[in-house]
C-alpha cells in the first residue's frame, strides 16, 4: 500500500461541477480528466497542488485541500504525458467504417428541394480521433471542427457548413481533450490546411473546442486564418 504524506492537492467540488472542461487543458501535468460528466482528479501522484487549474473554473468548483495523499511524483507525470500526447490507435482488427474515402459532392443547385436533399459531405470518416493527419481530403482544404451537437441543432448545417469544406468531429466534454489536441496538431502539421473554422454550441463546455483549436495551432507553428461559430440551443447562429 502508498504511504502518503500531508500536503496540498486538488479538490473538486462535484456538486459545482458542471463538467465544462475548463479546467483540464489548464492543469499542465494531465492530473485532471472529465469523468461522467464530472472533473476528477485521476491520480495524486499528478498533482502539483500548486492550483494552476483554480483560476479556470468558472463554476468555482476547485479548491486546494491540505490532507494525506501520495507524493507528487515529476517521472509518473511525464509519463502520464507521453501517453497522452500519443494519437490513440485503432483497434488490431480494424473497423471497415473507418476507411478513407473522398467522393463527389453534389451541386448546391440540387439541394432546393425538401423532397430530396444530398449530403454534402465529401468525405469520410469524420470524427478527429480516427482522420489520418495525412488524409488527403484535408490536402490544401478550409477545414470545419465541429461539435457533436452542432448538426442537430443547426437546420442548415449541410448547407452552411459543408460546402466545399472538410470536416472533423469531436467533443471537448466526453473525448479525451488531449488525444484530440494531439490529433489535430498533426494534422495542422501535416496537411497544409488553409483555414480552420471551428463551429460549437453555446454551452459553456463546448467552448473547450475553441481552446483545443487555438492550442492546435499554437503547437503546430502554422500561420492559418482560424474563426469561429456558435450555435444557440434553439438551433440559431448567435455569431
Amino acid at each position: 500500500m502508498t504511504t502518503g504524506v500531508i500536503r496540498k492537492i486538488v479538490k473538486i467540488d462535484e456538486e459545482k461541477c458542471n463538467g465544462c472542461g475548463a479546467c483540464v487543458p489548464a492543469c499542465a501535468e494531465g492530473a485532471l480528466q472529465i469523468v461522467d460528466g464530472k472533473a476528477r482528479l485521476v491520480g495524486e501522484v499528478y498533482c502539483d497542488g500548486f492550483g494552476a487549474c483554480l483560476g479556470e473554473c468558472p463554476q468555482g468548483a476547485i479548491s486546494i485541500e491540505e490532507r494525506e495523499a501520495e507524493e507528487f511524483d515529476e517521472a509518473t507525470v511525464e509519463r502520464r504525458l507521453h501517453e497522452l500526447s500519443e494519437p490513440r490507435q485503432e483497434a488490431p482488427c480494424g473497423c471497415p467504417g473507418a476507411a478513407v474515402a473522398q467522393f463527389e459532392r453534389p451541386e448546391m443547385a440540387e439541394c432546393g428541394t425538401a423532397a430530396h436533399q444530398p449530403s454534402l459531405l465529401g468525405h469520410w470518416p469524420v470524427q478527429l480521433a480516427l482522420v489520418p493527419p495525412g488524409a488527403p481530403f484535408l490536402r490544401g482544404a478550409d477545414v470545419v471542427l465541429v461539435a457533436d451537437c452542432v448538426p442537430f441543432a443547426y437546420a442548415g448545417f449541410h448547407r452552411d457548413f459543408l460546402n466545399d469544406r472538410a470536416v472533423l468531429v469531436a467533443c471537448p466534454k466526453l473525448d479525451d481533450f488531449r488525444a484530440h489536441l494531439a490529433r489535430l496538431t498533426q494534422i495542422l502539421r501535416q496537411s497544409d490546411i488553409r483555414s480552420l473554422s471551428v463551429a460549437h454550441m453555446e454551452v459553456p463546455c463546448c467552448s473547450g473546442l475553441v481552446e483545443m483549436a487555438k492550442r492546435a495551432v499554437a503547437a503546430s507553428g502554422v500561420d492559418i486564418p482560424l474563426s469561429e461559430v456558435t450555435v444557440g440551443t434553439r438551433g440559431e447562429l448567435l455569431g
